[in-house]
């Protein structure tokens, strides 16, 4: 593929007056990195030292990615979004997963209007393109009994990438492979950021009363909320724990699954969609 826009860089300077009217807005707590191990573990150090919330951590490429259940996330140099943001929810931390799933719609939301293309959501925290993983979610919350200090959302979008290693190409693709051209990543990023920050206003004001809402666009937006047949495995994905049929989400944001057994809410974990001889 060639790329007609050049050099895609994420200007800070840029950025910032585009967000002026987000959380996201302040110049001086939008840093960038060249290279960075990983945003989030950037961003969690920076929360623990008072950072404030709307901080926007941004790297060209991660060199120790990290995305869900320990599992690597690849960060090619200039190819993709890697981005990690700072926030202060007044939350209980049982409501701490509507911040992945409002994560999710706000990608969702940045590719449908930016590509046209029709993303997938997979609980709890994946977004695919044609059935493989164009971008994921890694949240990490710091919290007591009864409420979330700071929490860290990390966003990691394949935009153009034109390969993946190996082991990844049957399970990744990017929103430029899909599309057979080359994306302009700020005008990812700023409507990514801009959704977030209108699904997060509502969820801040009172994330009891938004969390209804939340589940219900999660799920609008699902092909594996209702009805899906689903194998739910562990977090390093190498045991099946239990199969069966989706039947939404709860009001705490968590996947109900009809076993064979009966009703279970998967915690942990993650699915993947089984053929109806797999699942009986």
């Amino acid at each position: 593929m060639t790329n007609p826009l050049g050099h895609d860089s994420l200007d800070a300077s840029a950025l910032a007056p585009r967000l002026r009217h987000t959380i996201f807005g302040e110049a001086q707590n939008i840093r960038s990195f060249r290279a960075v191990g990983s945003t989030n573990t950037a961003a969690m150090q920076a929360a623990t030292q008072g950072a404030a919330e709307g901080s926007l951590f941004l790297a060209e490429e991660q060199l120790a990615g990290r995305g869900r259940g320990g599992h690597t996330w690849h960060s090619e140099a200039g190819a993709g979004i890697y981005a990690s943001v700072i926030l202060r929810p007044r939350m209980e931390p049982s409501q701490a997963l509507a911040l992945s799933l409002v994560a999710g719609i706000a990608i969702h939301d940045a590719i449908t209007s930016i590509s046209k293309m029709a993303p997938d959501l997979r609980w709890p925290n994946d977004v695919l393109l044609g059935g493989r993983k164009v971008a994921g979610v890694l949240t990490e919350t710091s919290a007591d009994m009864r409420r979330v200090h700071h929490a860290v959302i990390g966003m990691g979008v394949n935009v153009n990438h034109s390969r993946f290693p190996t082991e990844l190409a049957s399970q990744a693709t990017s929103i430029a492979i899909e599309t057979g051209r080359e994306w302009p990543r700020e005008e990812i990023l700023l409507a990514l950021l801009e959704s977030l920050d209108r699904q997060y206003s509502t969820l801040h004001q009172d994330a009891a009363k938004a969390m209804s809402a939340i589940i219900k666009d999660f799920e609008k937006r699902s092909s594996f909320a209702h009805g899906a047949l689903v194998a739910v495995h562990d977090r390093d994905e190498a045991a099946v724990q239990y199969s069966g049929k989706t039947l939404g989400l709860d009001d705490r944001g968590f996947l109900r699954v009809q076993t064979a057994d009966g009703v279970r809410t998967v915690l942990s974990g993650g699915i993947r969609k089984v053929s109806a001889m797999e699942g009986s």
